[in-house]
């Protein structure tokens, strides 16, 4: 990448596990300013990652993580999938990453070979089974053989976006149907992995499919600091679920807002990736509205809610997520005028052809490194969202 996405704006106050500052909702309207790049091209502005660039308390706590803590059995690798968040977290964590031959023979198979020891050593690989998911899922598993059969300590798999997690329970009106979250966690843990730490689940239900520990990092901190920072009135605000499945995920957004006010778009989901609007239930007239969910696939779900919000009188329309898997038509949904601007995290890397000048991508790598770093320590990952 020439160029990376730009961190939210952070007060002194900040610390790096991206706790948010939200202005607290009284009689007059509170605004917090925003400085922040436009895109280039079209193409939304990255953090280039050296010392010149992040923030300095990001600086100081790197240079803390690289020298006072206890690192000499802790390795992070990389897989193929997203090797620059990859890069993000190590560099937070004030590390070099593990060196790993990763390649594919001519008919496609994965061959992994470890190029230093890792016997005794507490390994870290990151990996999202993002598209193409099952060449990412199984070149996972090898990497987890192959550190299992080095002898490393214990292993744990860093999956930013875990895929295949849709696929966690057969529906009522339905047979016949594979629970394909319970296949996945199942190889994964066959494979040697000990540990699981995997963001914004779709489902909390994905944990007990584990027979391993499984540490869920929710990506909102990201989001909310970046939304603190914008230029909006908190009694303007009202935070929208785009399904009735995902109205306990808002609820606990909007109570991050200033405890917003909620309102859900009812729908009726007629087929895999098919979804048609039905009618809103909350008020969102002369209101900025912000549509939350965990993952934007073809983004027909979320269009046709932003639509109808602009229907029901909403002034302006963002949309919040953590997985930008943007599968087609998901582009031209998101960029045909419906949204003031979609924000996504960096959990699934950005592909040129998928940027739009609405398109802004934050950084989770700070978050991720921290997470790492506490489950390493023995320590609470909780208290971070709390």
């Amino acid at each position: 990448m020439a160029s990376s996405l730009a961190l939210p704006s952070t007060s002194t106050k900040s610390s790096s596990l991206c706790q948010s500052f939200v202005p607290k909702r009284t009689h007059q309207p509170s605004f917090v300013s925003c400085e922040r790049s436009e895109p280039v091209n079209g193409k939304p502005r990255v953090p280039i990652i050296n010392d010149g660039t992040l923030p300095k308390f990001l600086q100081a706590k790197r240079l803390e993580n690289a020298v006072s803590r206890n690192n000499s059995r802790l390795k992070i690798f990389t897989g193929t999938a997203n090797p620059s968040l990859s890069q993000e977290i190590a560099w937070y964590m004030g590390f070099d990453l593990g060196k790993v031959n990763i390649k594919r023979f001519a008919d496609g198979e994965i061959y992994v070979q470890l190029q230093e020891s890792v016997r005794g050593c507490d390994i870290y690989l990151i990996q999202s089974t993002c598209p193409p998911a099952n060449e990412n899922l199984m070149e996972l598993l090898v990497m987890i053989d192959a550190c299992r059969r080095a002898s490393a300590k214990t292993i744990t798999a860093v999956i930013p976006y875990f895929g295949y997690a849709r696929a966690d329970r057969k529906l009522q009106t339905q047979g016949r149907e594979s629970i394909g979250a319970k296949l996945v966690a199942n190889l994964i843990t066959e494979a040697g992995a000990d540990r699981v730490l995997a963001c914004d689940l779709h489902s909390g239900q994905s944990m007990g499919y584990f027979d391993i520990p499984v540490d869920h990092v929710y990506c909102q901190p990201v989001v909310l600091d970046y939304l603190a920072s914008k230029k909006i009135s908190s009694n303007d605000l009202v935070v929208v679920s785009p399904d009735v499945g995902g109205v306990a995920r808002a609820r606990a957004f909007a109570k991050k807002l200033s405890d917003a006010p909620l309102a859900i778009v009812d729908k009726r989901r007629q087929g895999h990736n098919v979804a048609e609007v039905m009618n809103l239930i909350g008020d969102v007239k002369g209101k900025v509205a912000v549509m939350v969910d965990d993952m934007i696939d073809t983004a027909g779900t979320i269009a046709k809610g932003a639509a109808l919000l602009h229907q029901e009188g909403a002034r302006e329309v963002y949309a919040c997520c953590t997985h930008a898997v943007f599968s087609p038509p998901a582009i031209e949904r998101l960029s045909s005028g419906l949204f003031q601007e979609v924000i996504v995290t960096n959990t699934i890397p950005a592909m040129e052809k998928n940027y739009f000048p609405q398109l802004t991508v934050l950084s989770v790598a700070n978050l991720l490194g921290e997470t790492i770093w506490r489950v390493h320590d023995d320590c609470s990952v909780s208290s971070i969202f709390q």
